[in-house]
């Protein structure tokens, strides 16, 4: 299969998941004065298209992925969800080890490979998060990070179909992790594409599970949501490429599952 061929339906078996991460932006107080401000520093050139497709993302959530969430969080039990979490993201850990060393961040990508290893070995392939309560710390880094460490610029903020809040430099990278995840390397190889499909349904609707109230308050409080989205976006990615605490829920990474 040529590359190309392979990247789009590649981006197209994790657009559901992708989108779950586009609305957990929705994490810090509705009425942060820096949030507000930070608004207006965003490099936003294709406001106007952007807002057409964010409309178009909010609806599919509001019919689809929020109902599916709050059912989710009623029918399978807490402990079932921790398993599928931990599982989920379990499997990105060789994409975290590869661009920690990218970056040249080994001590990153020892804390990576101690979490897999411990993970696996001692979780029973990543059901239980051992390495959390052995103190190792879960940091997922992706190829945007990647490229932010190596001195590009952002360039213009997108929204995404489906994919939600990003920048050009971000969209490169998650195509970049997109076609090197062992995971979907490991499906295309094996004809097992229905099991990516899964993986990306699961990881979409575990995602917004956790963030359900969040958002609804966001949405709610916010006089204008779009702009608020954008201006948490700004912020909470730039904190995970310096590795600062993100303050509230995280917006995380195209690629990866939720930090713990």
């Amino acid at each position: 299969m040529k590359l190309a061929s392979l990247s789009r339906s590649i981006l197209r078996s994790a657009a559901v998941a992708a989108f779950a991460l586009s609305v957990s932006a929705c994490a810090t107080k509705p009425g942060d004065s820096g949030a507000k401000d930070a608004a207006y520093e965003v490099n936003d050139p294709l406001e106007v298209p952007n807002r057409f497709v964010f409309a178009a993302n909010e609806a599919i959530d509001t019919i689809a992925l929020r109902p599916a969430a709050e059912v989710y969080t009623v029918v399978v039990p807490d402990p079932i969800r921790d398993v599928i979490h931990n599982f989920i993201d379990n499997l990105m850990a060789p994409l975290y080890i590869a661009n920690n060393l990218l970056q040249g961040n080994f001590e990153g990508a020892q804390h990576a490979t101690g979490r897999f290893l411990t993970n696996t070995i001692l979780g029973a392939g990543g059901i239980a998060d051992v390495a959390t309560q052995a103190g190792i710390p879960n940091r997922p880094e992706d190829f945007g990070q990647t490229l932010a460490v190596w001195g590009l610029d952002s360039g213009p903020y997108l929204v995404l179909p489906l994919l939600g809040p990003s920048n050009l430099r971000d969209a490169v990278g998650y195509g970049v992790d997109s076609v090197a995840d062992p995971v979907r390397v490991w499906g295309y190889a094996t004809s097992n594409k229905g099991a990516l499909t899964g993986r990306a349904v699961a990881n979409a609707v575990d995602r917004r599970s956790q963030v359900l109230k969040e958002v609804d308050d966001l949405r709610r409080n916010s006089l204008d949501f779009y702009a608020t989205v954008r201006s948490l976006h700004q912020q909470q990615r730039q904190a995970e490429i310096e590795n600062k605490p993100v303050s509230g829920p995280e917006f995380p990474d195209f690629t990866s599952a939720p930090k713990k």
